[in-house]
């Protein structure tokens, strides 16, 4: 089956929460292992194993809506179709993952609103969201997930969203999309399911926040230090925090303060990446460079980077003797880690150098799009042009939906 659909494929039991034994594998070899371990992961007897295609580079979003369709049964409508003031489904918020598809949504890091995607492929994954309300006869909130294909180097290709999943209930989202746009959507869902219309609430525009919100998450590696921290797609978080700003650079860093993985403005970052992300760290470490970071990596990386005309220092792997990249996260003296995995566990090189890291607070990012974050995030802070704000002041300028128990004789501004 897995040759058949091609490599790489996402593999995991039926019937299980939070992504539990889910896992994205390369080749048979991965396969079989997989298959070896993953049998008792589900809590029912002789349940087969799904395989999916895995999507590789692709975007990941979130998409809350809240929608006021009766049921099929007509069970839970006033009246057919809303009465006097019409169905319809409005988005709540677009969170795109910093992270790219692969990683559980719950340990992503995302942002509101999307701070990469152009505007074509937000109304996109929006109208698709809303139709995917209406067919459902969705009442109450949803949560659909896109993986956003990115276009190829062909003319004329285009953004290409993929639903991963659609939830005809609350997400785990809902708080964070409440906060960044400054409205109660589980307040008013409530309302919604137990018998009103949106248009009655007074419920008739979506909301466009001017700043940008980033929820990153909390793990706690810290408290277990045998355990890799490379992100897939079982969830590992256990906890959530959110950076707030005008512009995506700050919220951003303000994020990774909060979760105690606070960025470096000057400093030695060391760098060692698959070879896979090589092509897209040149960039990265340039930029580091110029904004006065020392960059150190390890012998594929120096290179790679070395063929493309960028310069580092050499630092050897934990196998190839001593001095290494662990006696310098030991020693103090590395003030970030970029380091996207070949391989995963506390035996091998990289787990036991990213456990270290956590041994000693050091700041790591696992991933080239966290890291291409990162490197938005240190020059904003190198800029010092930021500070903090209380929660309500960024919602002052912000039309925000009106809720109130007044009907709407006039909805001109209606969507869905």
């Amino acid at each position: 089956m897995a040759n058949r659909i091609g490599y790489p494929v996402l593999v995991r039991p039926s019937f299980v929460l939070g992504g539990r034994a889910m896992e994205t594998v390369f080749d048979d070899v991965q396969l079989r292992f997989y298959m070896a371990l993953a049998m008792g992961a589900s809590d029912l007897p002789d349940q087969p194993i799904l395989i999916d295609k895995f999507l590789s580079e692709a975007i990941e979003c979130d998409v809350d809506v809240i929608a006021d369709f009766p049921a099929a049964d007509g069970s839970a409508a006033a009246t057919a179709e809303g009465g006097e003031y019409g169905c319809r489904a409005l988005v709540c918020g677009v969170m795109e993952h910093i992270e790219e598809a692969g990683i559980h949504s719950g340990d992503s890091a995302c942002a509101i609103p999307a701070y990469s995607l152009p505007a074509s492929a937000v109304e996109q994954v929006k109208q698709q969201a809303r139709q995917l309300a209406k067919a459902l006869r969705v009442r109450g909130l949803m949560n659909v997930q896109f993986a956003i294909k990115r276009p190829g180097v062909a003319a004329g290709e285009e953004y290409e969203p993929n639903v991963l999943e659609v939830n005809p209930r609350a997400s785990r989202t809902v708080p964070f999309v409440s906060k960044a746009t400054g409205v109660s959507w589980a307040r008013i869902a409530a309302k919604v399911m137990a018998g009103k219309q949106l248009a009655e609430l007074g419920i008739v525009r979506e909301v466009t926040p001017m700043h940008t919100s980033v929820k990153e998450s909390v793990f706690p590696f810290n408290k277990f230090p045998d355990t890799d921290i490379i992100l897939g797609p079982e969830m590992r978080s256990t906890g959530e925090v959110m950076g707030i700003d005008a512009g995506f650079p700050l919220a951003f860093a303000k994020s990774q303060m909060a979760a105690g993985n606070a960025l470096p403005t000057e400093g030695r970052v060391f760098v060692s990446v698959r070879d896979s992300d090589k092509p897209y760290i040149v960039d990265i470490v340039r930029s580091l460079q110029s904004m006065g970071l020392v960059v150190l990596t390890t012998g594929g990386t120096h290179e790679h980077l070395q063929r493309q005309g960028v310069q580092t220092q050499r630092v050897r792997k934990i196998s190839e003797g001593r001095p290494n990249a662990e006696d310098l996260i030991k020693n103090r003296e590395l003030a970030l880690i970029i380091n996207t995995p070949t391989r995963k566990g506390v035996r091998t090189d990289e787990g036991r150098l990213r456990a270290t890291a956590v041994r000693f607070s050091v700041p790591m990012i696992t991933t080239i799009t966290g890291a291409a974050a990162a490197v938005q995030a240190i020059r904003a802070l190198q800029a010092g042009h930021w500070g903090v704000r209380a929660l309500q002041d960024y919602f002052v300028d912000l039309q925000k939906v009106v809720v109130t128990e007044q009907p709407l004789r006039s909805s001109p501004n209606l969507v869905g």
